[in-house]
């Protein structure tokens, strides 16, 4: 018996890839082992080539509507494999990618809601598929009908075998079963017995399945041998290993078996010859557990002669599960009857009743220890999304708990082996934030997914995010989050989109600008020899064009909200759709504001009017609107109308349809299409339209993707050198700025996944996959595959127009000790948006109660330092949120009941009278800071 592992490694790692978003169920080797199909539960069906001379990516050849969990190759010459899924369905692919050859209804005969197929084996002219439901089915592979049906398990089938001869099929059960069965009888020839747990999978390469392995779900890999046995009950079945978890896959060649468990890890074991010389005991098994030591007094079967002086290696009694009765019988005369009798039971013993069992002493397997372990990673299993929705707390296979940064892409700092339980109490912090992004840990390695829907919902202050550099930040100013990581997962697209787009600009204007010359004259007229002096050149690109890179270095930063109202005209339509900036949040200069009603509690938490962060007018405007200047008198301020929003569910998250680097993935989930739009031409004076050459309205088309963000800036360059030929072309591309999306530095091998929502295939599909530093490489795949919300974000800087949700509260002062901050009718009901600080309720309260007459005392006291917000007799600290003093400290329905006091750093404060009517200087409409 083999009692210690051996060490030295003998394979080695050529390649690998990561192909799938979620865990791969099977593989096999196809064509003459030149390429390797895998089955997902993320639905797809894919192919890799590792060694083809244009090898990349593994490329899908067929997707299914649930989880893929077998497949099956008639041989390995063909050019097809055969998989089975959870949505009843067996389809056949094309190896080369011409897509379904062939597609079977395994319920369609039946209306069983347990037609999922978990197994599947292809031989010849049959095909063998089973599952849940405990039948095995007999298909034809060419034309997709069913030959039969063979019944008889009482559970999952997990595993088939079909003979080389295709008349006889072994099957594994959950039964803990293993049949044998006739194709031509159509029923069960024989049950082996050997395992006593769920058996999972089986192997032979043997052509008329006389050798076996099998494995079950308690981790025992059991030999069953055949070849000398008169009938298939009469075998002898051999324990050869022991795993720690349940065997998944059992493949037997040169002499060792592989494993492949739920860990990462796979292990080699010796194979155990079934026809060396067996020992049994001399002496009747005596009524106690039998254990290693145990062994002496034992007496060989005589065995066949050594070959080339060479002895076969003994097999020990303990790791017999089955054995025929000629062994049993062999090389035993003296034995009594009682003796006897024992052994003949051994060709019905099971695991189970081995162990059991005091008389017949325990199993052991004829491998304590693998030979050789391709050691694999320790993958993630569990993770915990902290309260800042910025950092993630994961446990891997080796016990580990990690912390993670999702906006740098990189763990921060290891616990070591802890409980995950133990660890967050101590990283966790008292915050609400909106759910921007979702994770999971499903392929052994962290996951963050991001979704228009959601990604640009979460805000952060920037003083809180400890930031790196000189920046210059205003006072308050906040981060999205989303915007932030794509703008840096991007950078090198962005880059590179920034050269194009020059490139463009530069031939567009040498072409307009040969347009404009005139047509050389006959040599008999005499022509001015140069070009007339008020003709502009356009020649060359001023440059005033020059566009800001990708880093976001390259021009100065302009700080969001500073001279933006409410009512500001949009940006785009007053100057004529020549900027391409989005419009900076009025957020930054907020006003708190009153509400009609009184001090009642019973209201919403959300109201539909301005506020400290009222939302910016959607800034994703079509050509025709950038184009059309605004008419006279024309009312802007509809466009920041809002709706209410209930707060009491913002926090709630939401869930993602679909799935960064060695560590992480991203994905962006997106409805592919091509849109008809027709670009008007900006307004222009009527006498052009009296010129000579009639002008044809041109139909454009703009496809809903990632290219359609380019279209319509090229569409805006033609436009405005048609209707202001004289005037420089607009900045093209203009991402964010330093100030909104501060620099981040992911690592470069980050990966990034772009998937499409596939609701009728029940999943998603890959659509591209690169890195942080591939994505400038892959521009015209991305043009092609990224969403055109993606496009706007990142060249235009434009984000998805979304209303803002806000809290109600009420604002009182405690006891009476200040004078309230209430009009003339009393109203003290107030809403403003959930990002909103106490701090800058303290500074509504202070010039409410004392309003200034004269310029501020740059030395005076803030007012969140004499001023004071409780909450259920709670101090709040002046930068918590409303969305945090809601969820943490308030923590029911209805408004929020503020009290405000001095804390006795301004006596006069204090000594005035409480209840004095105050001076109200403002309007209701709420006070800008």
């Amino acid at each position: 018996m083999a009692r210690k592992a051996r060490h030295r490694i003998s394979y080695v790692l050529r390649d690998q890839v990561q192909a799938h978003t979620h865990w791969v169920n099977d593989i096999l080797l196809a064509q003459n082992n030149s390429a390797l199909v895998s089955a997902s539960s993320d639905v797809s069906v894919k192919v890799w080539r590792p060694y083809a001379q244009d090898r990349g990516l593994p490329t899908t050849i067929g997707l299914h509507s649930d989880y893929v969990k077998c497949l099956a190759s008639p041989g390995p010459q063909a050019d097809w494999v055969a998989s089975g899924a959870l949505d009843h369905k067996i389809c056949l692919w094309d190896l080369h990618g011409a897509g379904e050859r062939l597609c079977i209804d395994a319920g369609e005969d039946e209306s069983n809601a347990k037609g999922s197929v978990y197994a599947l084996s292809v031989r010849g002219s049959i095909m063998a598929s089973g599952g849940p439901e405990s039948i095995v089915r007999l298909w034809d592979p060419k034309s997709g009908k069913r030959i039969t049906k063979l019944v008889g398990h009482t559970d999952n089938v997990r595993d088939i075998l079909i003979n080389r001869d295709g008349d006889t099929v072994m099957t594994a059960s959950s039964d803990q079963t293993v049949k044998v069965w006739s194709i031509a009888a159509g029923r069960c020839l024989y049950t082996l017995n050997m395992h006593s747990d769920s058996v999972w999978s089986l192997f032979s390469d043997h052509p008329q399945l006389a050798v076996i392995y099998s494995s079950d779900r308690s981790g025992l890999v059991v030999k069953t041998d055949l070849r000398n046995s008169a009938d298939w009950d009469d075998g002898l079945s051999l324990a050869v290993a022991q795993e720690n978890d349940g065997v998944n896959k059992v493949i037997a060649t040169g002499g060792h078996i592989w494993t492949a468990t739920s860990s990462s890890s796979i292990n080699r074991w010796r194979d155990i010859p079934s026809d060396g010389e067996l020992q049994i005991p001399e002496q009747p098994l005596q009524p106690h557990r039998w254990s290693t030591s145990s062994r002496s007094g034992l007496s060989p079967i005589p065995s066949p002669p050594a070959v080339n002086g060479v002895s076969k290696p003994k097999i020990p009694f303990s790791c017999i599960l089955r054995m025929p009765d000629s062994l049993a019988n062999a090389g035993h005369r003296q034995r009594d009857s009682d003796a006897g009798t024992m052994y003949s039971r051994l060709s019905l013993w099971k695991m189970s009743e081995a162990i059991a069992n005091q008389d017949l002493g325990p199993m052991l397997p004829f491998q304590e220890l693998p030979s050789e372990t391709i050691q694999g990673q320790h993958g993630l299993i569990k993770h915990i999304m902290l309260n800042d929705k910025r950092r993630v707390l994961t446990l891997d296979t080796a016990g580990e708990v990690l912390l993670w940064d999702l906006l740098k892409c990189v763990p921060i700092h290891n616990f070591g082996k802890r409980h995950l339980d133990e660890v967050l109490p101590e990283v966790n912090t008292i915050e609400s934030v909106v759910n921007w992004c979702s994770v999971d840990t499903r392929t052994g390695r962290l996951t963050c997914i991001l979704e228009e829907t959601n990604c640009f919902d979460a805000e952060m202050y920037a003083d809180e995010l400890n930031l790196e550099g000189a920046i210059d930040l205003k006072d308050d100013q906040r981060i999205n989050l989303g915007k932030w990581i794509l703008r840096y997962l991007f950078a090198s697209l962005i880059d590179e989109e920034i050269t194009r787009d020059q490139t463009y600009r530069k031939e567009l204007q040498a072409k307009h600008s040969r347009k404009g010359q005139r047509v050389p004259a006959p040599s008999s007229i005499p022509m001015p020899s140069s070009k007339p002096a008020q003709w502009p050149d356009f020649g060359a690109v001023d440059d005033a064009l020059a566009t800001p890179r990708g880093n976001g270095y390259s021009y100065s930063a302009v700080t969001p909200g500073l001279g933006i109202g409410v009512a500001t005209p949009h940006p785009s339509l007053a100057n004529n759709g020549t900027s391409g900036q989005s419009i900076p949040s009025s957020d930054q200069n907020p006003a708190l504001e009153k509400t009609s009603s009184g001090q009642s509690q019973s209201r919403s938490s959300t109201e539909k009017s301005r506020d400290y962060f009222s939302t910016a007018p959607n800034n994703s405007t079509t050509v025709d609107q950038r184009a059309k200047p605004p008419s006279p008198g024309e009312d802007l301020s509809e466009a920041s109308t809002q709706s209410p929003v209930d707060g009491e569910k913002e926090d709630k998250p939401k869930e993602g349809t679909s799935l960064f680097g060695k560590r992480f993935r991203m994905n962006f989930p997106k409805k592919l299409g091509r849109t008809s739009v027709e670009a008007k031409p900006a307004a222009v004076d009527e006498k052009a339209e009296e010129s000579d050459i009639s002008e044809e309205k041109e139909e454009r088309i703009v496809e809903d993707n990632f290219m359609g963000t380019i279209q319509n800036m090229h569409y805006e360059c033609e436009e405005h050198l048609h209707h202001y030929p004289q005037q420089p072309l607009p900045m093209g591309i203009c991402p964010s700025s330093v100030n909104e999306t501060p620099p981040l530095d992911p690592p470069p091998l980050t990966t990034i996944i772009i998937q499409e929502d596939r609701p009728d295939s029940g999943g998603v599909t890959d659509l591209y996959r690169g890195t942080v530093r591939s994505a400038g490489q892959d521009a015209d795949l991305i043009e092609k595959t990224g969403p055109k919300w993606l496009g706007d974000l990142l060249l235009r800087n434009q984000t998805p127009f979304k209303e803002i949700l806000k809290i109600s509260f009420v604002l009182m002062p405690y006891q009476d000790q200040l004078p309230s901050i209430a009009g003339a009718d009393g109203n003290s009901r107030l809403n403003a948006n959930r990002m909103l600080r106490a701090k800058k309720i303290c500074a509504y309260v202070a010039e409410r109660i004392e309003p200034q007459s004269g310029p501020p005392d740059p030395n005076a006291l803030k007012p969140e330092e004499y001023l004071e917000l409780y909450c259920q007799d709670k101090l709040v600290s002046p930068n918590t949120t409303l969305a945090t003093l809601r969820a943490y400290i308030w923590k029911s329905g209805g408004d929020v009941l503020l009290y405000y006091k001095s804390n006795g750093r301004r006596q006069e404060l204090e000594n005035r009278m409480t209840g004095r009517p105050v001076q109200d200087s403002t309007s209701n409409e709420g006070v800008p800071f």
